[in-house]
């Protein structure tokens, strides 16, 4: 045993005979286009970690988070990184790699959530519907052609369509292209923030986002919360500036439509080898039925975030289930050495 994992094993004992509190480390920042909404996700993380009774830290992932974690190794971490940093699965096979537990999917899961055509892959595998798509880097564009590429998308797809980063989150470099005129403006916006494009058949009707937690007896899936952005898009400024969309949770689904998503957000939670808590959106049209746009592994935490706003739909508080999901950590970590 290292002696990092030595150290580790110390505060885990005292964590579990609760003879001290437990000692967490909320991760927040990061390099990624997302880094304040990530700190704002830390912040409200720690506020809840420490009135729900635990020791916990803010700290950046930066070059003083190993020899911190060498040093003086909490019980668990939080990550509350969003972007690359927190949902790609690097900085989890770290913490793996130095023995310090964590809240949340595990790094070889995340590695397939994160890039959503390998997800949309794996979901299609499962038998649950995700809109139809192509994903091309911007390398066989410019080999081969945008004019015809994207002439032959729209043949394929049809309008209009919906271009996203491959990989991203908080709704950066995403827009809808309606007419072929602005798809090639959407491919442009959307490669400045990513190498390669996902383009998928837009589908209209009510976004929902159904969060999905499991305290160690199997995932349940909270109240799905229904999306309505005041200027019709959910980008960025509609994620999360207070105001500019109003949340229904529950959705204003009818009740067969509703235990219709949560079954599906469930199987897309299991299919994907998820752990802990995640959040899946869906879009359901206008006939109900109902498929799945994206699954994301880091939820946001924010004021305006879905997830707190699920958990409160279901009459849970914030902080007690973030303190039951960092025990559970610990205690999967002590009986199993590669967790």
């Amino acid at each position: 045993m290292t002696g990092t994992s030595m150290m580790t094993a110390a505060h885990r004992g005292n964590a579990i005979g609760e003879d001290l509190p437990l000692r967490v480390m909320v991760l927040a920042g990061g390099l990624s286009y997302e880094r304040e909404v990530s700190l704002r996700s830390g912040r409200r993380v720690l506020g809840a970690l420490r009135q729900a009774g635990l020791d916990a830290e803010l700290r950046d992932a930066d070059a003083t988070l190993l020899p911190t974690l060498d040093a003086d190794p909490p019980d668990a971490v939080v990550i509350a990184l969003h972007g690359a940093t927190g949902e790609d699965g690097a900085l989890r096979g770290v913490l793996d790699l130095v023995g310090v537990p964590y809240v949340g999917t595990a790094a070889h899961a995340a590695r397939v959530a994160w890039d959503k055509p390998s997800a949309k892959t794996v979901l299609t595998e499962a038998g649950i519907r995700t809109p139809d798509w192509a994903a091309l880097p911007h390398d066989t564009f410019s080999e081969l052609g945008a004019t015809a590429l994207l002439q032959r998308i729209t043949d394929q797809l049809g309008l209009p369509l919906m271009v996203k980063p491959a990989q991203g989150g908080s709704g950066l470099g995403a827009q809808a292209a309606r007419t072929p005129e602005a798809l090639p403006a959407a491919m442009v916006g959307c490669f400045a923030y990513d190498s390669t494009a996902l383009i998928e058949r837009y589908v209209d009707g009510a976004e929902v986002a159904v969060s999905v937690v499991d305290f160690g007896d199997g995932p349940q899936a909270l109240p799905a919360v229904e999306i309505v952005p005041h200027s019709g898009v959910y980008d960025y400024a509609a994620r999360y500036t207070a105001g500019l969309t109003t949340f229904h949770a529950p959705a204003r689904l009818d009740a067969a439509v509703a235990e219709k998503v949560s079954r599906i957000a469930l199987a897309a939670h299991t299919a994907l080898g998820l752990r802990d808590l995640s959040r899946v959106d869906l879009i359901v049209d206008p006939s109900s039925d109902a498929e799945v746009l994206e699954v994301n592994v880091a939820p946001g935490m924010t004021e305006t975030s879905l997830l707190p706003v699920a958990l409160k739909a279901a009459g849970m508080d914030f902080g007690d289930v973030l303190a039951r999901l960092v025990r559970l950590a610990v205690r999967r970590s002590a009986t199993s050495p590669t967790k």
